[in-house]
């Protein structure tokens, strides 16, 4: 399935997309889309849902889940990343948070007052379907509800040249647009393998491939999961591959008025 959240003029409603890319109201099923609704159980009830006779519904995509608990990141997880960075490859996935709300994925990105280096990062994310603690990565993907393409935007400067850990260059409102959908664990067959792209203004900037992850997603999920006891709700995003902002000679950031395009 792919389950999201569509705003109308009246209000946010429940969707799943058809096989045609047309959002399905859901509404009959569900008050909402949230935490409960992608648990195993939530989303056992969903599939039986016959998606052919409910209404299409019209609109812009909403975060796909009505609370999303935390942003968890994992920085420098792509080996092409790396040493487009010049950077050593870590030895243990790197943690941080993005302490902002999600958006919708077509909602405007808002440059922070102050800010000369907001950065593109388009990055898979790992939505957690049930609570997850101190576990082994055979069993990690058990506790994954699905899969989502984030932007994890970045204020360069703030991340760089104020001190302490990167969460201030990471977390100005509007710094996490995911979406448009989830899609759950079994609609991808491969997920190390996933061609990843990001355009702005219709250039292409970021080009590559999970299948370069450093920490592959069973690694991350119990990684994170021997430190901070996950719960359905939470998303992990994974890394970028090359092609930021910042990564570049001369480096380029975005201005008012671009539009960026994430693609996986």
């Amino acid at each position: 399935m792919k389950l999201c959240r569509i705003r109308t003029d009246a209000k946010i409603v429940p969707a799943a997309v058809d096989d045609a890319g047309s959002f399905r109201d859901l509404s009959a099923h569900v008050a909402d889309i949230g935490p409960d609704q992608i648990t195993p159980e939530g989303l056992t009830a969903l599939r039986n849902v016959d998606l052919t006779g409910l209404p299409i519904v019209e609109g812009t995509p909403a975060p796909f889940l009505s609370d999303v608990r935390r942003v968890f990141c994992i920085g420098l997880n792509y080996y092409d990343h790396a040493a487009e960075m010049d950077l050593p490859v870590p030895e243990h996935p790197i943690l941080f948070m993005k302490a902002c709300a999600v958006t919708g994925a077509n909602d405007p990105i808002v440059m922070p007052k102050g800010s000369t280096k907001t950065d593109w990062e388009v990055e898979l994310g790992v939505v957690i379907g049930s609570t997850a603690k101190n576990i082994s990565e055979a069993h990690a993907l058990a506790h994954v509800a699905g899969y989502c393409v984030a932007n994890d935007v970045s204020e360069r400067s703030f991340q760089m040249d104020f001190g302490g850990q990167w969460v201030k260059g990471k977390s100005a409102d509007t710094f996490a647009p995911i979406g448009p959908f989830l899609a759950t664990r079994d609609e991808v067959a491969v997920v190390h393998n996933l061609a990843m792209s990001l355009k702005v203004n219709g250039e292409p900037m970021q080009t590559g491939s999970t299948a370069t992850m450093i920490f592959s997603v069973p690694q991350i999920v119990a990684h994170v999961s021997r430190f901070v006891t996950l719960h359905p709700g939470d998303i992990v995003i994974t890394g970028t591959p090359p092609g930021v902002g910042v990564g570049m000679k001369p480096p380029r950031f975005l201005k008012a008025g671009d539009v960026v395009e994430a693609k996986i």
